[in-house]
């Protein structure tokens, strides 16, 4: 944070030395330190990740609209997030999905997709707060249903 660099790479790249998760007190049960890294971040440099088209976003879902369109629409955003999941990308499919769906509202098959991968993230998860997350996500009801 100091020498610049922006959230999104200072998420993925602090690691805890495995010796400290090791240790019963310190294992990631209900949090995680990625979600620490969120809350430090949070505390000392705000609500501003530091990605310009944040400051003062489009709506998600004329977002997701745009690159749906690009993508060739919502089932191809559908099939790539699935394509994700099955080879374990699930952070990957994870946005994808999110994004057919909030491109195409009504579509079954988005959300019955979004479910499907949710599900396999909740199983993957091993902090409560992840799972708990994931869960419910993947138990949103599709439109009309």
């Amino acid at each position: 944070m100091n020498a610049g660099m922006p959230l999104d790479a200072i998420l993925h790249e602090v690691r805890l030395p495995a010796d400290l998760l090791e240790r019963p007190y310190l294992r990631p049960f209900y949090d995680e330190p990625e979600f620490v890294v969120r809350n430090v971040w949070r505390q000392y440099g705000g609500w501003y990740d530091g990605n310009p088209a944040h400051l003062k976003p489009a709506p998600f879902a004329a977002l997701a609209r745009e690159l749906a369109a690009l993508a060739g629409g919502a089932r191809a955003l559908v099939a790539r997030a699935r394509e994700l999941a099955s080879a374990g990308e699930l952070r990957l499919a994870c946005h994808l999905v999110e994004l057919a769906a909030a491109a195409a509202p009504e579509d079954r098959e988005a959300h019955a997709a979004r479910a499907e991968v949710y599900a396999a993230r909740r199983r993957a998860e091993a902090s409560l707060m992840a799972r708990g997350i994931f869960n419910a996500a993947a138990r949103e009801p599709a439109p009309g249903g």
